[in-house]
């Protein structure tokens, strides 16, 4: 199933465009890429527009935690997902995105990268 991001046929004030062309394969999107918690790491490529590839990281289990105090980067086992701002359900299923709240081996841990988007997790740990 395909999702389509090229522009949408509906004027601002609510008046139809009329189709000028057909759709076309680079106007093509993709589902979100939900980063899910794992005991591997599974990265997948995908080719993107311009021939460009984009690293998404479809299962997980470490992340690299910045010490705010230290100002040095670790890496960490993740143990679970605590809450998830963007959407509640995601916590319960265990999908790590942007803002993410973490419980790591050292401490609590809030996700400063895009996962889906980067290939990577990097998060800074909270104090408590």
């Amino acid at each position: 199933m395909g999702y389509f991001q090229g522009n949408d046929l509906r004027k601002i004030t609510g008046g139809l465009k009329h189709k000028h062309r057909d759709k076309r394969k680079f106007e093509l999107g993709s589902p979100p890429t939900e980063t899910k918690l794992s005991d591997k790491d599974v990265r997948v490529k995908e080719r993107v527009m311009g021939g460009n590839i984009k690293v998404r990281l479809a299962y997980v289990s470490y992340v690299n935690i910045l010490d705010p105090q230290t100002k040095k980067v670790k890496k960490a086992k993740i143990l679970n997902v605590i809450q998830t701002p963007a959407n509640r359900e995601y916590a319960r299923r265990g999908i790590i995105v942007k803002g993410s709240i973490i419980q790591t081996e050292l401490g609590k841990a809030k996700v400063t990268s895009r996962p889906g988007q980067d290939g990577v997790i990097n998060a800074v740990l909270i104090k408590e």
